[in-house]
């Protein structure tokens, strides 16, 4: 076992809330000065911008954790994560199908896709930071039927999370962690929940530093998602 430097919550330029500099190769740039092992790049409602990050993560020899940030119909932000490109793309899809306000990048922002080099390939029709059809109930097993992973993001944000949005934290559902934002204080009961701390990023400098740490096997991204999945909480009975 050995410690890695992490950060699992961060946002490209394909979510209309980042800066558009938020490019796959500033953010594992930025990443790799900072001295981070993994990253997790993990956009609202979409999952468009994973490959091009795939490719520049392998370059800087950092891992990439494929991830999307779903907003919940309860408007409950939960970070999906899953063990390839593929899983990820397939989820996405399905979250995607649910999405009918399109953006106004007047007052929303860019979605840009970009690919390995930060080319312009297009953008994303429908807003990004709207709500899925899917319910907090809804959302875990639709994405364990990707082979995914859930986990509540930002539980103490004051806005779009759990305990702001439903009043507390379940205890006993079968996440493989729960997200505590690193700007603000946690006062909440997590239970025995691994607590995984991140930036959240929407521009380059809120990237975390080398500051949270994991322990897993090795350095690969089925090592990561083995140590994550190694923490759902299974409850009998439920799913």
């Amino acid at each position: 076992m050995a410690s890695f430097a992490v950060d699992l919550h961060i946002h490209s330029c394909l979510s209309p809330c980042a800066d558009d500099d938020m490019t796959p190769n500033n953010i594992l740039g930025m990443a790799h000065l900072k001295g981070l092992d993994a990253v997790a790049i993990t956009d609202h409602n979409a999952w468009q911008n994973l490959p091009a990050a795939a490719k520049v993560a392998e370059q800087y020899g950092i891992v990439l954790l494929p991830g999307l940030e779903v907003t919940t119909r309860e408007e409950v932000h939960m970070l999906c994560y899953f063990k390839g490109l593929e899983e990820a793309a397939a989820f996405g899809e399905v979250v995607q199908k649910t999405l009918f306000l399109p953006n106004n990048k007047a007052l929303f922002g860019n979605q840009l896709i970009l690919d390995e080099n930060d080319a312009f390939l297009g953008e994303i029709e429908p807003l990004l930071i709207q709500a899925s059809s899917f319910g907090v109930e809804e959302l875990l097993p639709l994405a364990r039927g990707f082979g995914g992973l859930c986990v509540p993001a930002h539980i103490n944000k004051k806005a779009n999370s759990m305990i702001s949005n439903l009043g507390f934290l379940p205890l006993n559902r079968p996440y493989a962690a729960v997200e505590v934002f690193k700007k603000m204080p946690l006062q909440a009961d997590t239970g025995d929940y691994l607590l995984l701390n991140s930036s959240d990023a929407h521009q380059l400098g809120d990237i975390s530093e080398r500051e949270f740490y994991l322990r897993f096997e090795e350095k690969s991204l089925e090592s990561l998602f083995a140590y994550l999945s190694a923490h759902v909480h299974e409850s009998p009975g439920f799913f």
